[in-house]
């Protein structure tokens, strides 16, 4: 089975899942701000790391365009928080331990490393309006200028509404 990613334009699909933060967090409580979703493979890997840490660097700019910023992994919350602790993460990891997110979103996908093939999660970003609507669509990412990108067209297409 090939994974479909959502496309531009769809609805969101809504969730709810256990957050780093406490509690859970559900898309649909983030209506009213844009949201960046973005689906990585594991905590406390190199990529992951950096990436997480681009987010925390650009979360100022960020929130001063209507924008919170969510993470995902199949990582547990006990995971999550140690990677939150050390690397001082100010926004959600949340832990989609069953992949159903990542299902529907169609991040979790057969890969091949090494000669071997196992199931994982693709990174790949979504960013999401202030009414739920997926505005951009970044699958495959690669770590190296990623935030910018996506902080780029985040000021310059969708602004501070």
């Amino acid at each position: 089975m090939v994974a479909r990613l959502p496309e531009e334009g769809q609805p969101a699909a809504d969730f709810t899942l256990p957050s780093s933060e406490g509690g859970e967090i559900s898309l649909e409580e983030l209506r009213g701000k844009n949201v960046i979703l973005y689906f990585y493979v594991r905590d406390a890997t190199p990529g992951c790391t950096q990436q997480a840490c681009d987010f925390r660097d650009n979360l100022v700019r960020l929130r001063n365009a209507n924008t919170e910023v969510l993470g995902v992994s199949d990582d547990d919350i006990a995971s999550h928080e140690k990677f939150r602790d050390k690397h001082a993460l100010p926004f959600p990891l949340l832990a989609d331990t069953d992949h159903a997110v990542s299902d529907a979103y169609g991040v979790w996908q057969l890969k091949k490393q090494y000669g071997r093939e196992h199931w994982g999660i693709v990174r790949t970003t979504f960013v999401i309006d202030k009414d739920g609507t997926i505005r951009k669509v970044l699958p495959r990412v690669r770590v190296k200028g990623h935030v910018d990108r996506v902080r780029a067209f985040i000021e310059e297409e969708m602004g501070a509404s």
